[in-house]
């Protein structure tokens, strides 16, 4: 097993887009394999390669009893939202906080051989390819939130034991949604 850190929020690499993979080789699939590891170690749902300081995009998913992953994802997503699921984040250890997101995801990219693949989630499934591909433009679940929730969460941040942070900056979503995944 190869399981890495996590980084954790304020660490400047999950505010840093991912750049796309263009090489399907043997440091990749360790890079799948190490995600892998490191996911069920922890354990979470998804785990994008920022989390671990790797820069590109890659993520892997355990949901309902599905392991996988996806390489330069693009998603498409339903325009019905559930406005209350609640939402972690293994970069923000053992807090959860409703999140806005689609209720219906298909991505499409790349399996760990280059080969083309296309997935689709409803519910959970749908709001962790959107979570992960979230941490691949640089984006966190609480960008998604309202400006009232996003203030509970970061009072929560502040008050975590892993928290050591000064005044952690929030960006917001560059989406014309509100912060809302449509």
């Amino acid at each position: 097993m190869a399981i890495q850190s996590i980084r954790l929020f304020g660490d400047p690499v999950l505010r840093t887009p991912a750049a796309p993979v263009v090489d399907f080789d043997k440091e990749l699939r360790k890079l799948v394999k190490d995600l892998t590891d490191t996911m069920m170690d922890a354990p979470g749902a998804g785990l994008a390669a920022p989390q671990i300081g790797v820069g590109l995009r890659v993520f892997t998913y355990y949901v309902d009893d599905q392991l996988g992953h996806l390489i330069n994802p693009d998603l498409d997503l339903s325009s019905e939202l559930d406005e209350e699921g609640e939402e972690g984040c293994l970069s923000f250890p053992g807090l959860s906080f409703p999140t806005p997101r689609a209720v219906r995801a298909v991505a499409k990219g790349f399996n760990m051989h280059g080969e083309p693949v296309t997935l689709e989630g409803t519910d959970l499934m749908a709001r962790c390819f959107q979570h992960e591909t979230d941490h691949l433009d640089g984006i966190l679940f609480i960008d998604r939130m309202d400006p009232k929730q996003r203030k509970l969460a970061m009072k929560a941040v502040r008050e975590a034991e892993w928290s050591g942070l000064a005044a952690p900056v929030v960006k917001f979503s560059p989406h014309a949604t509100g912060g809302k995944a449509l």
